[in-house]
Parts: C-alpha cells; sequence; structure tokens
C-alpha cells in the first residue's frame, strides 16, 4: 500500500515529507490545509481527533504527531539509514527527539506566532523576544555538541537530525546563525538531496 500523507508541503505534514523522501518511500499527499473545514469533517477526526495535519496511513498503522510519525517510519524501515543499531543509541534518537519537541518547538511557535503568524493587533513583540533568548540557551547547547561531531547521534545523520532541523526550519531567524557548529549543522541537513526535494513541494502545494 502507498503511504498516504494527510496535510500541505506548507505545514508540519513536510516533516514527514522529507522523511518520506529520505527513505525513498512511495507517497501519496491527501493535500489538506491545517485551518480548513475538512480536518474537523467527522471522517478526518475519525483518524486524528486533534483536527490537525499530518496524518499518516500506512495500512497497518494510522497516526499522528509528526515527529512520532518520522520515528516510526524510520525504525520501519530501519535498513533504509534513518534508524540506529543499537538500544543506546536508540535511546539518543527519542531524547533528541523529544528535546526538540519540548525544549525547542514551544519557544519557536511563541517567536512564530507574535512575531509574524498572528494578526499584528493580537502580536506581543516582548513574548517573541522572550522566546529568542531563551532559545539562544538551547543553541549553545547544540553548539557545543556539534563542536565535537557532525550529527546527534553516531556521527551520521539520523531521523533525530531530521527531526530536529525541521522544528528549526527558522534557525538563522531564531538567532542561530551566531552558533557556528550548529549552523553549520543546519545547512548540511537542509542542504540534503531528500531535504530539497521535500521543500520543492511548497513550490507547487
Amino acid at each position: 500500500m502507498t503511504l498516504k500523507i494527510y496535510g500541505t508541503a506548507n505545514s508540519r505534514a513536510i516533516r514527514t515529507l522529507w522523511a518520506a523522501e529520505e527513505l525513498g518511500l512511495d507517497y501519496e499527499i491527501v493535500p489538506l490545509h491545517y485551518a480548513s473545514d475538512a480536518v474537523r469533517s467527522p471522517a478526518y477526526l475519525a483518524i486524528n481527533p486533534n483536527g490537525t495535519v499530518p496524518t499518516i496511513d500506512d495500512g497497518e498503522q494510522v497516526m499522528f504527531e509528526s515527529l512520532a510519525i518520522n520515528l516510526y517510519l524510520a525504525k520501519k524501515h530501519a535498513p533504509r539509514g534513518l534508524w540506529v543499531d543499537s538500544m543506546s543509541q536508540e535511546a539518543q534518537l527519542l531524547q533528541w527527539t523529544l528535546w526538540s519537541a519540548t525544549e525547542v518547538e514551544p519557544l519557536a511557535r511563541q517567536w512564530f506566532h507574535h512575531s509574524s503568524f498572528l494578526p499584528p493587533a493580537e502580536r506581543q513583540p516582548a513574548l517573541a523576544e522572550k522566546a529568542l533568548e531563551a532559545l539562544q540557551k538551547r543553541f549553545r547547547i547544540l553548539d557545543a555538541l556539534f563542536a565535537t561531531g557532525p550529527y546527534l547521534v553516531d556521527g551520521r545523520f539520523t531521523v533525530a537530525d531530521l527531526n530536529l532541523a525541521s522544528v528549526l526550519l527558522r534557525f538563522t531567524d531564531l538567532g542561530g546563525g551566531v552558533h557556528g557548529h550548529a549552523l553549520d549543522w543546519h545547512r548540511r541537513c537542509m542542504e540534503r538531496p531528500a531535504a530539497r526535494r521535500a521543500f520543492a513541494l511548497r513550490q507547487v502545494a
């Protein structure tokens, strides 16, 4: 069965599209905008009660939450290179993916909402600035890590890098440009052929 990915390339579904491209999977995009009535339809809520995107239907597995989806796909297709070989390394994949979700994404979203996403009258610039300041601590952690190796786990690109880099799409806008080792890591991730193919979908979405 062809993997179905519900969402658009201009949403968090881009994370799963990137993973599918890295893994060389056959997939079908079921175009659902995150703000459309379609995500609140009974049919869609039956597979994703949150009414968000992305959701996947992999035949044997229907699930939501982009970072979890990527972990699932990477492990299911482990020989294709995004997964790791040991339990210790697997623990690190989980560690950095959860770190992405808890330590980085809430702050990145706070900045994005209050700098450009919300209507101007609803933005609170102080909250955007506070998020940028808090992110610098996280970026210093990454900068120290990437001073000793090119990727998060096992010295090679894995789903952990994909998940974190996709959370940090606006890395330079978030102040990451002053952290040279982390910036180089982010560029390595975003310049991968699979990433380029996935993000090219945004031009036709």
